[in-house]
């Protein structure tokens, strides 16, 4: 399939072309990929060589993603396609995203897993879901599917999320923007080094996204995977709950994820989680009303509370939920709306 959004050199004659999908805006040489590796150039047109292939589907609950003030105890239908714009050495799911479809074999990928949009909107309302997720990998890479798959969604009444590392152009967000509902996006440092050497990307373009998602009424939650000895000092983390709180806004949910050994960087130990409480603690110091922590099941920290008076609202222990507010969204104790959609 052609890809949506690409600019061909054809002023000087030349077969090279620009993708304008992500932050990246490679520039891809004929019979060339580019970073992401699941986008080509074919004598001057930009494929997408994974449309409509899904390499991962599943119906997850909601808090998965993480999204956690969007639907709380609900499910959501979950999708794939191979590949990444980013190189995260400490790649969550590197089995799928750190791969290309020439890494396939013709029986895996090229009959693969073809999915209509249709097909994905109907199995989810089937299944009783309230959301599609675009997630596992980063979406972005699976534009086409995605977009498609969203406008069909939303007209169905159904919430599109999007799990993102936040590195999407400014040209592909304002296509998504009308169709997404919520976001979770890796806000995976403070530090335009670390982008540089751990991710093979920028700091700017993602906080460029967070923004205008927030001023186009997304609903936006973040996540950092706290990585022992390269993330986790003091100062990074007040300058990240400084700019969420004050340029993003109290109300946006903070997920800080415990990192264990994957991938590339095994050569670290998981989070101690006196590190993680610890960038609670800086976060609730900065006025950020909701902070939670991740793959730290059974703590008071995957809990929601009112941000008034700190009564207890959405009790999770893993992935079961028990909502306590009364019309949904209001504090039983002293009436605040709770942030988010319930």
């Amino acid at each position: 399939m052609e890809t949506l959004i690409y600019q061909k050199d054809e002023a000087n004659g030349k077969s090279s072309v620009r993708c304008m999908m992500c932050s990246h805006y490679c520039i891809i040489k004929k019979g060339k990929k580019g970073i992401c590796r699941v986008r080509e150039n074919s004598e001057g047109c930009l494929q997408s060589l994974t449309y409509p292939n899904v390499i991962a589907k599943s119906i997850d609950p909601i808090e998965k993603k993480p999204i956690f003030h969007l639907k709380p105890g609900s499910t959501s239908y979950s999708i794939a396609s191979v590949g990444c714009n980013f190189k995260c050495t400490f790649c969550q799911n590197a089995d799928i995203a750190q791969i290309g479809p020439d890494q396939f074999g013709p029986e895996q990928f090229e009959s693969g897993r073809p999915m209509a949009p249709e097909t994905i909107v109907e199995e989810a309302r089937i299944s009783g879901c309230k959301s599609i997720s675009y997630t596992y990998t980063e979406p972005t890479v699976f534009f086409e599917l995605a977009f498609e798959t969203a406008q069909l969604a939303k007209e169905k009444g159904l919430f599109n999320v999007f799990v993102t590392n936040g590195y999407m152009s400014v040209e592909a967000l304002d296509m998504l923007l009308p169709y997404i509902s919520a976001a979770n996006v890796d806000l995976k440092s403070f530090d335009d080094q670390f982008y540089k050497k751990y991710c093979k990307a920028r700091l700017a373009p993602v906080k460029k996204s967070i923004e205008k998602m927030k001023k186009a009424g997304v609903l936006v939650e973040l996540t950092t995977l706290l990585i022992p000895g390269l993330n986790d000092g003091e100062n990074e983390l007040a300058a990240m709950a400084d700019y969420i709180a004050n340029t993003l806004g109290k109300e946006t949910p903070w997920h800080i994820s415990r990192f264990h050994p994957c991938h590339k960087m095994t050569d670290r130990h998981p989070t101690p989680v006196s590190s993680l409480e610890n960038a609670y603690n800086i976060g609730k110091a900065a006025g950020l009303w909701h902070v939670y922590i991740g793959n730290v099941p059974g703590t008071d920290y995957e809990n929601t509370h009112c941000h008034s008076c700190g009564e207890l609202l959405v009790k999770r222990f893993g992935y079961q939920t028990k909502i306590l507010m009364q019309e949904c969204d209001k504090c039983p104790k002293c009436g605040t709306r709770c942030f988010g959609v319930f």
